[in-house]
């Protein structure tokens, strides 16, 4: 076996944990409180003290390593520090178990490197809250840590040199990978060229490719084809929606069909959709999927990898055969995957897994990100967090004694600032910067209640824990608020407060992720202007931009501009009656099934009710407020081949993107909106921000995001190479230049 390389963690997580999964709530200190308590305990230790000491040793093969947290070398005393928040003896006893596998480990390593015949190991826990140490330690002999060493090596090389042999065998059919079909559609050449070169710079790639040339197999057969001449340990394919994953996996079975490849393929799905006891709590003691986990484990992840292909369906019947969480086993998996499909939040999330094993492991990683143009409001949401001020009011009530006084004082500061509001009588306000007396109060209440449920875990009600995590969401990001950000208050009436953090430019908080990935490529059929992605998204200045050629002829789509319309709001109701006209007339013509979409279902109502009344016999049916999966299933399902009728809809909704009906399942478009974002104090705010970073306000707050959502709509006519139909762009606005540059290049305007 060539050298295989393993972190001291990761070899003690493989080889020592046992029992249950137990994931009921315990109050856990932050990552940054975990730095603090490291560095205060080396603090307090001697002159000669040695923090973050780096060790490593080679075991046939094996290449173990990591940093001890600190040694005394007067003493020889070797010291592995855990932090925590509450009664120690509430740690469960395998966990105590893996954290002296951990020590033990590294006082091998030590006792080989510096040739010591005794060591001290202590395991020292610091209580972040109270900052006193608990200190456990005893005295080994450097053979009998050497033996516990190597019978860990010995239980993960059979492991490790799988992984060897996979990967080679890997690496050598991936060099060698054909693509599966015997031509490439048109345009799916020239995509999969463009990314091949990115993977191969190790560069950045923003590519703009049309909806129906292949777009997920031309991404993903070069990225596999580099990943042996890369040494890329993983690829991961994010996407948007379901969909988008479904996609994904089947381009990857076609893959491996024509080419016997083996690759590893892991499908990571929500919790919530992967728990098969939704009603019951994590831990063992509830659930029987989690009782015993570590135990099962081992067998559960060999059959796995027996396996290889692990969409959902198959990682939930590989799990239950083993009597394992399916949710949890694919984040086991995830370790052990050549190709992780999932969503974009596994990487780009403050909390994301995927970033997180990639940075713990060192892996090179290359990342595909479908339908991109997705991201940025994605990644805004991500970073954006608030707290309400009726939540904790009502926890006020029947809060115990200890959480009383914290949470009258953040009551009080709610009060000062909602009677600054009520006194202007503003429903809605942005603030020139975080209200500190407020958020000082809110980070008492997230101290109380974690020091509370510390000492008193019967207590974890799942409203108090909601309460916690909320406020700790939005104190962790008050932590890094800046010109990212912006803070408003939104008052719904008097003591239903919500104080916001909205994170505007996601460029700051992505830019470390993005910069993480070995290589990325960005895909949608619209990601024009290239700036506006790389301004917004953060992404590299050597960053390429590529747009492919359309496959689609300008004769297969009329696009016509309706010039004598104006869907402005103060024209809207004088709209009403020309837009059925268009829309009347159009189907009279050419009858078929058509989407017709609009800024709002007001405005959508508006013109339902007056085509109903004027054209009864023109079939419509419209998209209604909180559809169902079900009823956007049925909703889809009237767009039959070689039916008719008009689908009314919400542009930017459920039925704007990611719907395909080919042929002559639908047969055009009406579009009566540019898509704008409403014009108020929260986008204004956004557009001085934006314009004071890019220079921008107006196009990345307005223009560039309504016409993403105007391209996607009118997207969804031309699906195939033999498609043709019609879009109409119902407002005199479509004809300004600034407009018409944010059009497909193919359309004939």
């Amino acid at each position: 076996m060539s050298e295989y390389r393993v972190a001291v963690r990761a070899l003690c997580e493989f080889t020592a944990r046992r029992g249950d999964l137990d994931y009921r709530f315990t109050p856990a200190p932050s990552a940054q409180e975990g730095i603090a308590g490291h560095t205060l305990v080396a603090s307090r230790r001697g002159e000669g003290y040695i923090a973050e000491l780096p060790l490593a040793a080679t075991v046939e093969g094996l290449r173990v390593s990591g940093r001890a947290d600190g040694y005394d070398p007067d003493t020889h005393c070797l010291e592995e520090v855990k932090t925590h928040r509450g009664d120690l003896s509430r740690m469960a006893d395998n966990q105590r178990a893996l954290h002296w596998a951990q020590v033990k480990v590294y006082g091998a390593l030590l006792c080989a490197e510096r040739e010591l015949s005794r060591v001290t190991l202590a395991l020292v826990y610091f209580e972040i809250s109270s900052q006193r140490e608990t200190r456990l330690s005893h005295e080994f002999d450097a053979e009998d840590l050497q033996a516990f060493f190597r019978d860990q090596c010995r239980r993960f090389l059979a492991w490790a040199r799988q992984e060897a042999a996979h990967v080679e065998v890997r690496n050598e059919r991936l060099s060698a990978l054909a693509f599966p079909h015997a031509t490439f559609r048109s345009g799916q050449r020239a995509l999969a060229e463009n990314v091949f070169k990115a993977v191969s710079t190790e560069r950045c790639l923003l590519v703009q490719a049309p909806t129906g040339i292949g777009k997920t197999l031309a991404t993903l057969f070069p990225m596999l084809t580099a990943m042996p001449r890369k040494r890329l340990d993983r690829v991961a394919f994010l996407t948007m929606k379901t969909p988008g994953r479904r996609l994904a996996l089947d381009a990857l079975q076609t893959l491996q069909a024509a080419n016997e490849t083996p690759l590893r393929v892991v499908e990571l799905v929500a919790r919530s959709k992967a728990c098969e006891f939704p009603d019951r709590a994590c831990h063992g003691e509830a659930c029987p999927l989690a009782a015993g986990f570590y135990d099962r484990l081992p067998a559960a992840r060999a059959a796995c990898v027996e396996r290889g292909f692990l969409d959902r369906a198959g990682l939930r019947e590989t799990a239950l055969a083993h009597d394992v969480c399916p949710y949890y086993l694919g984040q086991e998996m995830a370790r052990w995957a050549d190709v992780v499909v999932g969503d974009v939040n596994h990487w780009f999330d403050a909390h994301a897994l995927l970033h997180g094993l990639a940075a713990a492991g060192d892996w090179r990683v290359g990342v595909l990100v479908d339908e991109a143009h997705n991201l940025i409001e994605r990644a805004r949401g991500m970073y954006s967090a608030e707290v309400s001020q009726k939540r904790f009011n009502q926890a006020k009530k029947d809060a115990p004694t200890a959480l009383k006084k914290p949470l009258e004082q953040l009551g009080r500061q709610w009060k000062t600032l909602s009677d600054g509001d009520e006194a202007g009588s503003e429903r809605y306000r942005i603030l020139e910067a975080l209200p500190a007396k407020l958020v000082g109060a809110l980070y008492k209440v997230a101290s109380a209640i974690t020091e509370y449920l510390g000492e008193h875990p019967e207590a974890a009600s799942l409203a108090l824990q909601e309460l916690l995590f909320e406020a700790l969401g939005f104190c962790r990001l008050a932590e890094s608020f800046g010109q990212h950000s912006l803070c408003d208050v939104t008052r719904h009436e008097r003591g239903r407060a919500v104080l916001g953090i909205r994170n505007v430019i996601p460029a700051d908080f992505l830019a470390p992720r993005i910069a993480r990935a070995q290589s990325l490529v960005l895909f949608s059929a619209t990601l024009t202007p290239p700036r506006y992605y790389r301004d917004l998204l953060g992404l590299p200045a050597d960053s390429v931009w590529r747009e492919i050629d359309s496959p689609f002829a300008a004769h297969q789509l009329s696009v016509r501009l309706a010039r004598h319309i104006s869907t402005r709001y103060r024209d809207r109701e004088r709209s009403v009656a020309p837009i059925v006209a268009t829309i009347a007339e159009q189907y009279r013509e050419m009858p078929g099934h058509y989407l017709a979409f609009f800024s709002s279902f007001a405005y959508l109502d508006a013109v339902f009710e007056r085509f109903t009344r004027d054209c009864p016999e023109i079939p419509a049916f419209a998209q209604t407020r909180g559809m169902a999966e079900s009823e956007r299933e049925a909703f889809l399902a009237r767009f039959t081949p070689g039916g008719r009728g008009i689908g009314f809809a919400v542009l930017g909704g459920a039925f704007g993107e990611g719907v395909d009906l080919p042929g002559d399942r639908l047969i055009g478009a009406f579009i009566a909106t540019l898509g704008l974002p409403p014009f108020n104090a929260y986008n204004e705010a956004l557009k001085a921000r934006l314009h004071e970073r890019f220079g921008e306000g107006e196009a990345y707050t307005y223009r560039i995001p309504g016409m993403i959502k105007v391209v996607q709509a009118a997207g969804r006519v031309i699906r195939g190479p033999d498609d043709e139909g019609v879009v109409v762009l119902m407002d005199d606005r479509f004809d300004q230049r600034a407009v018409r540059g944010l059009l497909p290049s193919w359309w004939a305007l």
